[in-house]
């Protein structure tokens, strides 16, 4: 279940003036003495309220024609039966070692194993390459990071209470923001 906040229009972009065509919206609430003058004027500007961030959306030459600032997008925009793409920011898990960060597997409980039996084993070769490779998988730090899942069904759009209920799996801790687009694979 994802509940839908006014998602209120803060900026068009044209292409004309800034070179590509963007909708730029915020949404939800932030106390004026929590936002600094230059995003209070940009607000005021747009002659909407204060809100949690900026999300720039890209639109395509013939998209967002009707669109203006200070307008707000609800749940309208989407149907029943729909496929969405999800993205949030995923459940930071703070610094893992390699069992659980990459699925790493366990080196032996006994036989002659003391100390060793959760540690990854050798990272590299020998005195060629005489380095370990970027990008190798060890411990740190996991979760935390932009996820979107692809493909998700829209089941019901609840417009009386702007609810959006998604069968699958949402990206993130309860109560996150989260980004909710027409799937882009078909």
């Amino acid at each position: 279940v994802i509940e839908v906040d006014g998602n209120r229009i803060t900026q068009v972009r044209t292409d004309d003036v800034d070179g590509y065509r963007a909708v730029q919206i915020t949404t939800g609430e932030r106390r004026a003495s929590r936002v600094s003058k230059s995003a209070a004027g940009h607000f005021a500007k747009a002659g909407v309220e204060a809100g949690r961030g900026l999300w720039e959306f890209r639109l395509e030459a013939e998209e967002g024609a009707e669109l203006k600032a200070g307008d707000t997008l609800d749940v309208a925009l989407f149907e029943a039966g729909q496929v969405v793409d999800v993205t949030g920011q995923s459940k930071g898990k703070g610094f893992q070692g390699g069992v659980k960060r990459w699925n790493f597997h366990m080196q032996d409980a006994t036989h002659g194993n003391s100390i060793s039996h959760r540690a990854p084993g050798s990272i590299g070769q020998c005195q060629t390459p005489g380095r370990v490779f970027k990008g190798k998988k060890m411990a740190g730090h996991m979760g935390a990071e932009q996820v979107t899942v692809q493909g998700l069904e829209l089941v019901r759009v609840d417009a009386e209470r702007n609810l959006l209920l998604v069968k699958g799996a949402v990206p993130g801790a309860t109560g996150a923001d989260i980004i909710v687009k027409p799937t882009v694979k078909s």
